[in-house]
Formats: structure tokens, C-alpha cells, sequence
């Protein structure tokens, strides 16, 4: 099984990474899973805070209408999707270390699948809690797999060899005692992507994997995302399992 028969080593054109991601959330029950159960700790967001609001999916989601909803983006990518939204958020055109959001803080603050949650929790919660009134939330992955390559969850270990520590245990070990959070509750997801070529999915995971043009293995990944792939009518549709991890913070 095939969707096509030219050597993906050979395809040209570009896969943006940030609309392949954003796209497969669209297509992906995260939303649907995710969203309630924050809503169970935090009834009412009031104003909320999305950093890295991404797509815009979960905010729109957990936003309430009558009040503020503020996203911080630095991607013109994402701030273009979020400015389709009806009604769409105040863009912040930045990212979380120089955003200024003004001197009205938020009654809730929204961080999903951010990399600071993982590369700098302490400091990065510290501006989280800067900007909240009450409640501070973060989404964080909790699967036991790749994180930073969309669609890595895909490929065998020795292909994508990311470090497959769930994003929780980072996160957690990276915050002081007293930074721990309230609360800590698990969701498991699935991340399910739909592409309308995988022989261009197949060129651009082995790209970025840094695989030379001449490398056999980029004719096995092709063979290897067509084993798990399910026809449809929009294209090949690939199902990833996902467990994320809902952290919660009252305001101290």
C-alpha cells in the first residue's frame, strides 16, 4: 500500500510543522477529552489566559463568552487561525518571556503542550502565576513516547530516538516542593492525523530525522506509516494513543 509512486526522497514540497500539527488536533478527540475535565477543577475560567494558545482549539473550548479571552502566540501561522475564529481572542504577538498583557491579570491562565512546562517549570510557573487571579492550569504530556516530532508516536525508538520520559515526570521533578501543584489528574487521548499523501509525510519525517536523500530506510517509513494507516475518503488517517496530564494551581 502506497499513496503514490514517486520516491519520497524525491518530493519538494514543504510540510509546515505547526499546520500539520494544528490540523491534527482538529482532527483529534483532545478537546473533547481534555476540556471537560478541566472544567470539573475550574467551573468557571472567567478571564482566561491561553499562552501558547496554538490553534486555538482548547480555549475556545474552556473560554467563557462574556468575558476576556487572551491568547499569547508568537506564530504568525497560529495567530492567523486564531484571528478566523468567531469570536477570536486578543492576540498577544509574542512569546511567554516578553509578552505584556497589560496590568489586568486573568482569572485563569491556560498553558497546553507548552515546552517550558518541561524546560524551565519553576520559572515558567512564577510568570504563570503573575498573570492569574485564581487558577493556573497547565496541559502537560503524560505518554510514555517522543514529544517533539509530530507523528514520532509512529515510528519504532531507533527511528525517531527522542527522549520517551513522559513530559509529567520532567515537569514535576523540575518544581520545587512547595511549586507542586493542587491537583494532578490524567486523560488519555488520541492523537489522529489525517494526510492526503504519505509518501510526503514518510519525506518530511525523514528530513527532519536529518536521513540522507539516499537512505533505504525512507522507503520502509513509507511502508511502515501504510501498514497503520486506515483509508478514507479525505486521505490516510493515522491514530496515535496519547495520555496528558492536567496540572492545577489555586493562586498563592
Amino acid at each position: 500500500m502506497s499513496s503514490s509512486s514517486h520516491d519520497p526522497a524525491n518530493r519538494r514540497r514543504e510540510i509546515d510543522p505547526l499546520a500539520l500539527y494544528a490540523s491534527a488536533i482538529d482532527t483529534s478527540d483532545y478537546v473533547a477529552k481534555i476540556a471537560p475535565l478541566i472544567r470539573r477543577r475550574v467551573p468557571e475560567t472567567g478571564d482566561l489566559l491561553d499562552i501558547g494558545a496554538g490553534g486555538g482549539q482548547l480555549g475556545a473550548a474552556l473560554r467563557d463568552p462574556a468575558q476576556r479571552w487572551t491568547a499569547i502566540e508568537p506564530s504568525p501561522f497560529m495567530q492567523s487561525r486564531l484571528a478566523a475564529l468567531h469570536p477570536p481572542p486578543r492576540v498577544v504577538a509574542a512569546g511567554w518571556p516578553t509578552a505584556d498583557v497589560g496590568f489586568d491579570a486573568h482569572d485563569t491562565v491556560l498553558a497546553a503542550t507548552m515546552p517550558a512546562t518541561m524546560d524551565e517549570p519553576e520559572t515558567f510557573l512564577a510568570r504563570c502565576r503573575s498573570w492569574a487571579r485564581r487558577t493556573v492550569v497547565w496541559v502537560v504530556p503524560a505518554h510514555a513516547g517522543p514529544r517533539g516530532l509530530c507523528f514520532a508516536g509512529c515510528l519504532p525508538l531507533e527511528w525517531h530516538g527522542e527522549d520517551e520520559t513522559p513530559g509529567v515526570e520532567v515537569t514535576l521533578r523540575g518544581l520545587s516542593p512547595g511549586s507542586r501543584p493542587r491537583h494532578v489528574e490524567f486523560v488519555d487521548w488520541i492523537f489522529t492525523g489525517i494526510v492526503a499523501d504519505l509518501d510526503e509525510l514518510a519525506g518530511y519525517l525523514a528530513t527532519r530525522l536529518g536521513w540522507p536523500a539516499a537512505d533505504d530506510r525512507r522507503a520502509r517509513l513509507v511502508a511502515h506509516l501504510a501498514a497503520q494507516a486506515k483509508r478514507e475518503a479525505a486521505g490516510f488517517r493515522l491514530d496515535i494513543s496519547r495520555k496528558s496530564a492536567v496540572l492545577v494551581w489555586g493562586k498563592s
